[in-house]
């Protein structure tokens, strides 16, 4: 499997030279290093505590995204604030070129009745493990 590495290609002349400062509510996704669901409930936990979280992935991992996004708007949990596309310039090692990969970013924000979504889901876990417990001890 090829591997890439990141170069960095100024776009405007500023202090930062081109270097984008890591956002705290982003979550960089690949298809490859964790399960979907992992990525869920990481984009959940951003929700509750920043109000927002930023999905952002390259090539194959785009699909993880947008699968991601989908299933926080379709259970309510989240709102589609802004979607955005690029091509990002990277260094292919294994062949010493450059080559183009496509990205996207969906911003997602807190939905009104995210906490009482989350606050049902979280009763109905407690009341599972209490049955569970009670269970055992018989």
């Amino acid at each position: 499997m090829p591997t890439t590495v990141a170069v960095s290609v100024p776009q405007n002349q500023n202090t930062n030279h081109g270097v984008e400062s890591p956002k705290k509510n982003k979550i960089q996704v690949s298809n490859t290093k964790k399960p979907l669901f992992f990525y869920v409930n990481l984009a959940k936990r951003y929700i509750q505590q920043r109000n927002e979280v930023v999905l952002s992935a390259l090539g194959m991992g785009i699909t993880t995204v947008v699968t991601i996004a989908e299933i926080l708007k379709n259970n309510g949990l989240a709102i589609e604030k802004k979607v955005s596309t690029s091509s990002v310039t990277m260094k292919d090692e294994t062949k010493g070129r450059l080559v183009q990969k496509a990205k996207i970013e969906i911003v997602l924000e807190k939905t009104e009745k995210f906490d009482s979504l989350t606050a049902v889901a979280n009763t109905e876990s407690e009341v599972v493990a209490a049955d569970d417990d009670n269970h055992e001890k018989k």
